[in-house]
């Protein structure tokens, strides 16, 4: 989701077609026009644009199914882990899960 707005400890964020007040404790601040993931009112992760995008696409992909729709599995919109290097594997199991978290 978008943040749209900031209040302390909190954001006003927009997408997939709501608008909800989220909680900021597990992320710290995020800035205005930031995206963010969200789960129960609560942002969990701060994501780069390209990430975000990333998400709705396989939120997209997700929600054809349900749908009973044929998937575009030519081009899902996002880099499939099964095509990934290695090394790029690696950094995503790596890389922290919350800003203060060390990468294990």
């Amino acid at each position: 989701m978008r943040v749209m707005a900031r209040e302390p400890g909190f954001a006003t964020c927009v997408g997939r077609g709501s608008t909800c007040r989220v909680s900021l404790a597990l992320t710290g601040d995020v800035d205005v026009g930031g995206w963010v993931l969200v789960f129960k009112d609560s942002a969990v992760e701060s994501l780069s644009a390209a990430r975000a995008a990333e998400v709705n696409s396989a939120l997209d992909l997700l929600q054809a199914a349900l749908a009973g729709e044929s998937l575009p599995l030519d081009d899902p919109g996002f880099a499939l882990p099964s095509a990934m290097p290695l090394e790029d594997l690696t950094v995503l199991a790596e890389r922290p899960r919350f800003a203060d978290q060390e990468p294990r």
